[in-house]
Order: C-alpha cells, then sequence, then structure tokens
C-alpha cells in the first residue's frame, strides 16, 4: 500500500478584541460576587458570566488540523484544545486551482466567497484553493506545508502553483 497521509496543525492569531471580551467577561464573574448580598437572586450572575467566559474562550483559542490523504483533504477545527469538529472535506478530482494568495492565476476567482482556515498571521505564506462541487465554487484559504503541497501536485500537478 502507498498511502499518502500527512496532517499539519495551525494555530490561528486571536483578535485582540476577542481577547479583551474574555477579559471583561472575566472581571464581570469577579465583580457579581460583590452583588450575591445585594439581590437576593444575584447567585445565579456569577454563574453566569462564568458560563458566558467559558463559552467566549472556547469559540476565540482555536486551531486547525489539516489532513491530507490520498487525494482527499479534511480541515478539523479544535476549540481551546479540547474539542474538535469536522469542518471542511475536498477531493483534489474538484480543485480548479491552488496558489498563494495573490497570485494573478486567482483574479478570475476574486469574487467567490472565501473560506478562511488560516492562521491570519501576516508572515505566513497563505494559500487560495478554489473548488467546484455541486456546480458550485468555493474558495478556501489555508497555509499548507511543503508536504501538503506536494501531495496534491503528485495527482494534479497543472493546478497546484507555487
Amino acid at each position: 500500500m502507498n498511502d499518502f497521509y500527512t496532517e499539519q496543525l495551525v494555530k490561528r492569531k486571536t483578535p485582540a478584541s476577542s481577547l479583551m471580551l474574555v477579559g471583561v467577561c472575566a472581571a464581570l464573574t469577579i465583580l457579581s460576587f460583590l452583588v450575591i448580598p445585594l439581590i437576593p437572586l444575584g447567585i445565579i450572575l456569577p454563574f453566569a458570566f462564568g458560563f458566558a467566559t467559558y463559552l467566549i474562550y472556547q469559540r476565540t483559542n482555536l486551531e486547525y488540523e489539516y489532513l491530507y490523504v490520498n487525494g482527499e483533504m479534511d480541515v478539523d477545527k479544535i476549540m481551546a484544545k479540547t474539542k474538535r469538529k469536522k469542518i471542511f472535506s475536498c477531493n483534489v478530482r474538484n480543485m480548479e486551482i491552488v496558489a498563494p494568495a495573490g497570485a494573478p492565476e486567482l483574479r478570475p476567482f476574486a469574487n467567490i466567497k472565501a473560506k478562511d482556515f488560516s492562521s491570519d498571521m501576516p508572515d505566513h505564506k497563505v494559500y487560495e484553493m478554489v473548488l467546484i462541487e455541486n456546480g458550485e465554487k468555493t474558495r478556501i484559504l489555508f497555509e499548507p506545508n511543503d508536504v501538503i503541497l506536494e501531495g496534491m501536485r503528485m495527482l494534479a500537478p497543472r493546478k497546484v502553483i507555487r
């Protein structure tokens, strides 16, 4: 068996606004303990703010895992290093093109809505993949390593631009 298997983990940059929101919710949780003696049902507030802080933290601490096996690429979203959810899957046969973001070959596809599975770090090299599934075109932003790109190039050499 000659299976081509590789995986890559990409940590998404947490926006400053999300970090600020987590901090505000945590501060409200702590301050809500002072309200307990003043309001009869004030005991609910610390739990509500604490739960909100937990949920916001879960949604902002993200990682993406790219799994490439024999022409199938899956993207999983890992939230707070505890919860995993498969959010995208495709086959290289449905791929129109893969090129670095901003490449001239991608101009015809510029008006297609994109799904972003990248880290949002300015120094990382982002690639765009255009897929045609069920007659619809989709753009995917991701940060594949050289092994994933080489695996795609082995199956579709004319569609992968480096």
